[in-house]
């Protein structure tokens, strides 16, 4: 079945689906993005979704042409349309058509809204069963006062150049680290330990808010689970009991090596498993269904 992609107010096949050269979306990366769930025709954390989404423009100054009502309601529309009971939405907004300039305000024409639905597998089912080798990328993190990481941008070359570290040294993903010499995230995922007990994740200002970071947090204290949000070092990841990332399209994945070094005994651990257990229940109740 050929994908049908929303677009600015429209329904297109995907062949069709197109904008302008001209869109500081595509010549800047100015622009924000989102990357959703649904399960069984229910879609996860919707809302929670679309209000970073909206979180993300205002940061950046950019006007959403619809409001988070209806785009809530594009979302289930597209997900009707392409008939898929387990899905990926990408929600794209974009500066749109201007110069070649860098002025946002030359984009007199409104801003693109695109939202794209597929079928995902980010992982194989491999690395969930016996975990995930990632390593320590050479690029370091975006500095903080520069470009916030709680921004969900289009301008992921920061994020692209940290995974050609990755591929480079045959890990399907790398951690990224400040230039203080901190963990802060992966290139697309948060990442946790668990360590004496206790599970640690960097600090909330340090890394993208991920919806699926605070699902774990929030499982963790339901379940009694020290937690604590704290600056930590790589050496700190391969001291580490258990390691996990986490994020929309991976949900939890086990990592069981780190720059080569096995975590624990190299096999996902007993929390790892819990979480990732407790979050799939999740997945299961409440949602927007369509």
């Amino acid at each position: 079945m050929a994908r049908i992609v929303y677009l600015n107010g429209r329904f297109v096949n995907k062949k069709d689906a197109k904008i302008s050269v001209f869109d500081h979306g595509l010549l800047y990366g100015d622009g924000v993005f989102e990357g959703i769930r649904s399960y069984g025709r229910l879609t996860f954390r919707l809302k929670e979704h679309i209000n970073r989404l909206y979180r993300s423009a205002s940061e950046i100054g950019l006007k959403v042409s619809l409001s988070k009502n209806r785009m809530i309601q594009a979302v289930l529309a597209t997900l009707k349309k392409n008939k898929l009971d387990d899905a990926y939405i990408r929600l794209v907004i974009t500066r749109g058509p201007g110069d070649l300039g860098l002025d946002p305000r030359k984009c007199i024409a409104g801003g693109s809204v695109f939202i794209i639905v597929d079928k995902v597998e980010l992982y194989p089912d491999k690395y969930y069963s016996k975990g995930l080798h990632i390593v320590t990328a050479k690029t370091r993190k975006n500095f903080i006062g520069a470009i916030d990481p709680r921004i969900k941008s289009l301008n992921y070359l920061n994020n692209i150049l940290a995974k050609i570290d990755g591929i480079k040294k045959g890990a399907p993903e790398a951690i990224m680290v400040t230039h203080e010499g901190y963990v802060s995230e992966c290139t697309g995922d948060n990442i946790f330990i668990m360590h004496k007990r206790c599970l640690y994740t960097p600090p909330r200002h340090m890394a993208l808010e991920g919806i699926t970071r605070d699902i774990v947090i929030a499982i963790a204290r339901k379940k009694k689970i020290a937690f604590r949000e704290k600056k930590i070092i790589i050496k700190d990841i391969y001291r580490a009991d258990e390691c996990f990332l986490t994020g929309t399209a991976a949900e939890i994945v086990p990592v069981n090596r780190v720059d080569r070094r096995k975590i624990g005994n190299g096999k996902p651990g007993r929390m790892t498993k819990l979480f990732l257990e407790e979050f799939r229940k999740l997945t299961k109740i409440g949602g927007i269904k369509y």
